[in-house]
């Protein structure tokens, strides 16, 4: 059994895709997971992904946006 706890919702505002980011604790222990669900219509994607994967993208997602600009 995991314990789900919400930690961001929004909606992507070309496409209007919604996502949701939980936070995973397994109630027997083990390593907690960040889980990604994106809603497109009827269909969901689900991401489950661990601490180090999480920094790895945090920093893509963080760098690809400041050299954007606006």
């Amino acid at each position: 059994m995991a314990e789900i706890i919400a930690l961001a919702r929004f909606t992507v505002p070309l496409g209007q895709q919604e996502i949701e980011v939980q936070q995973i604790e397994h109630t027997e222990g083990g390593m907690p997971l960040m889980r990604l669900r994106i809603r497109e219509g009827k269909r969901f994607t689900i991401f489950d992904i661990d601490p180090v994967t999480a920094r790895e993208l945090g920093a893509v997602l963080q760098h690809w946006s400041a050299t954007q600009g606006g």
